[in-house]
């Protein structure tokens, strides 16, 4: 079943979109100098947080694994197939607690690409573009990706950067 998970969740902290959950891909690449590079996403004056900058991402269906979701997500924003990405981490960067367990979920996929791949931007998305790490935090951010940008900046740094071909 595919599609199955686009709706919100309402909780008592707010709407969450997803009905199983989201999902992001913080993809890096090397620059010309080997630092890192991340993809994001400027994302469409019509969509929720418009002209913000955040991650390729969206909800889960309720078959995906969050890696699964992300990649999906980054074809379907961005033109990337996920034989160009290498996933090196997940990491569960919002959740929404529930009275038996978390309620939603936002999981952050960090995945290397060998080099600053071509984009194809869909809709969803004003603009795409590589950006230093460096200089994320100087963008007008998703106030949900700004909130977790220090600590998923603060794991990556702790993952080397895959720099050899796929």
């Amino acid at each position: 079943m595919r599609g199955d998970g686009d709706g919100w969740v309402v909780s008592e902290t707010g709407m969450y979109w997803g009905r199983h959950g989201a999902a992001g891909l913080l993809l890096r690449a090397p620059q010309a100098d080997g630092s890192p590079a991340v993809l994001l996403q400027h994302r469409a004056p019509w969509s929720h947080q418009g002209g913000t900058w955040g991650l390729p991402g969206g909800a889960r269906d309720s078959h995906e694994t969050p890696e699964e979701a992300a990649k999906r997500e980054a074809h379907e924003e961005a033109g990337l197939s996920a034989d160009q990405l290498v996933v090196r981490k997940t990491l569960v960067t919002h959740e929404v607690p529930g009275p038996s367990g978390p309620d939603w979920t936002y999981t952050t996929v960090i995945a290397d690409a060998p080099e600053q791949l071509q984009t194809v931007p869909n809709r969803e998305s004003a603009e795409l573009r590589w950006v230093a790490e460096d200089e994320v935090a100087t963008l007008p951010l998703h106030p949900a990706f700004a909130a977790s940008w220090a600590e998923l900046r603060a794991v990556s740094a702790t993952i080397p950067l895959t720099q050899a071909e796929l």
